[in-house]
């Protein structure tokens, strides 16, 4: 705690010190960003508790939970990078290939996959052939990408057309997009158990509406039955949307600008 002390003693901060936070909060932002969805969450948390009971067992002078934590750090880490080498080699990759300009490229991306998801339902819906599609937002889904089908193909129209025919072994399970890609399809998700549930509702709108109770995804569903649209969200289910109802929904819930691009303009089941 010394070290802390003398900190916040400290009377002038030049600019280094600015920069200096500035870094370290960008790189620490960068981590929780490649541990977010992921087994590391619970580890980080863990790890969280043992720092703050080691401070603490310092501060109330205890001894032995003192000796006991320092003991055994040592050996975390070396637990750490063998249960999860997996994960730091993607981290390390992950860092390798980052762009720059990669932010400027995100608005039209997201715009992009709404865009492809939106012309999928439609089609599917004028065909009455079932699809449920998954949409991540802040909290992870990578227990769910796990369960399914590993593709990590860019989000087309084609794509999710393909997944969601009845000849497809995958068309039964969930797809799931992460960014501008479709991480996996074939996942299972979680059916819903609510009593305010209807009785006719089948498996897929169980599980969007099961999905999105425990997580602020966006699940997408087309009914088999009647060829409608529904949306699910927060545990409820706005049923019958239209294309341009869907578009503008995913728009206002993703946070990008509105508007159809060219792409989406040109295909017919949207026109």
């Amino acid at each position: 705690m010394t070290w802390l002390l003398e900190l916040l003693r400290r009377q002038t901060n030049s600019w280094w010190d600015f920069l200096d936070i500035a870094i370290v909060a960008i790189l620490f932002y960068q981590l929780l960003l490649l541990i977010r969805g992921t087994r590391a969450v619970q580890i980080a948390l863990t790890a969280g508790f043992l720092i703050g009971l080691f401070f603490l067992s310092e501060w109330l002078e205890l001894e032995m939970v003192n000796w006991i934590i320092r003991n055994l750090a040592g050996y975390v880490v070396f637990a750490i990078i063998v249960l999860f080498q997996p994960d730091i080699r993607r981290a390390m990759a992950h860092f390798g290939r980052a762009s720059l300009l990669r932010h400027f490229r995100r608005a039209q991306s997201a715009n992009e996959t709404i865009e492809d998801v939106v012309a999928t339902a439609a089609t599917l819906a004028s065909q009455h052939t079932g699809a449920l599609i998954v949409m991540e937002r802040q909290i992870g889904l990578r227990n769910y990408v796990e369960g399914g089908i590993p593709l990590e193909a860019m989000v087309t129209y084609d794509l999710l057309a393909s997944i969601f025919q009845p000849a497809s072994p995958l068309h039964d399970g969930a797809a799931i997009i992460q960014g501008d890609r479709v991480s996996a399809a074939g996942c299972f998700l979680p059916l819903s158990v609510s009593p305010g549930v209807r009785r006719e509702m089948g498996t897929r709108h169980r599980a969007a509406i099961g999905l999105t109770e425990e997580n602020d995804a966006i699940a997408i569903v087309v009914s088999e039955e009647t060829g409608s649209i529904s949306l699910a969200l927060g545990g409820e289910l706005q049923r019958g949307l239209s294309p341009e109802a869907l578009r503008s929904r995913l728009q206002s819930l993703l946070g990008r600008r509105r508007g159809r691009l060219t792409r989406g303009d040109s295909r017919s089941p949207l026109a």
